[in-house]
């Protein structure tokens, strides 16, 4: 079902997403803070010998190292990030923004994987439906974001809204498509000292979704 209408689904740049990304950022986008809360979530929630998909990944996947996995899928835009990231067994390139298709079959993977990526969503609504095809009967969804972004590329639904209408917002394209009532956990700023000056560290978002 479709949640956003035409503006919503515009952002600042329409060029191509395949170009922005042509150069490879092998940078953090998110706090060590963030990307360890995020690990020790997937520590509890991923079990061992399972099928996992990163979509919109990187370099890093954040996922627990100590944990067996039988099988891990990354997908991106471009192919020098994901040949680095040395946890996945295969990996293909794809724009969500012209193709919402994802090319897995039925109840393929356990886990789906989303970390600071569904802000460039401009086809939410069709891609929720994919995940919900290629995930297994008691797959999850893990979505994850902060407060950051590349903002000429996030469509206006997300430019324009307040972190709490973001979680709203994700929260009602699950369940309009297809997913449970999400789990929310949220983690705020805290303010740190350090020798310097004070710095606040990147606020947590993350809905874990299963299968109606």
């Amino acid at each position: 079902m479709e949640v956003l209408n035409n503006y919503q689904r515009k952002k600042l740049d329409e060029s191509n997403d395949e170009e922005f990304y042509s150069d490879p950022k092998f940078v953090y986008h998110l706090d060590a803070n963030f990307r360890q809360y995020l690990s020790n979530i997937y520590k509890k929630e991923i079990s061992s010998y399972s099928t996992v998909l990163d979509l919109m990944s990187s370099w890093d996947s954040y996922l627990p190292q100590e944990k067996k996995y039988k099988k891990v899928i990354g997908h991106g835009l471009n192919k020098q990030e994901l040949e680095k990231n040395k946890i996945f067994d295969t990996y293909w390139i794809q724009n969500f923004n012209s193709n919402q298709e994802i090319p897995l079959d039925n109840e393929s993977v356990d886990y789906c994987l989303m970390v600071a990526a569904w802000q460039y969503l401009q086809y939410p609504e069709n891609l929720t439906k994919e995940i919900e095809r290629i995930l297994s009967s008691r797959g999850k969804f893990i979505i994850s974001f902060s407060n950051r972004a590349f903002w000429h590329k996030a469509p206006n639904i997300w430019t324009s809204s307040t972190e709490d209408e973001r979680i709203k917002y994700v929260r009602k394209v699950l369940i309009s498509n297809g997913f449970n009532e999400p789990r929310i956990i949220k983690k705020f700023n805290e303010t740190a000292l350090n020798i310097f000056n004070f710095f606040s560290k990147d606020p947590f978002y993350c809905l874990i979704a299963t299968k109606e």
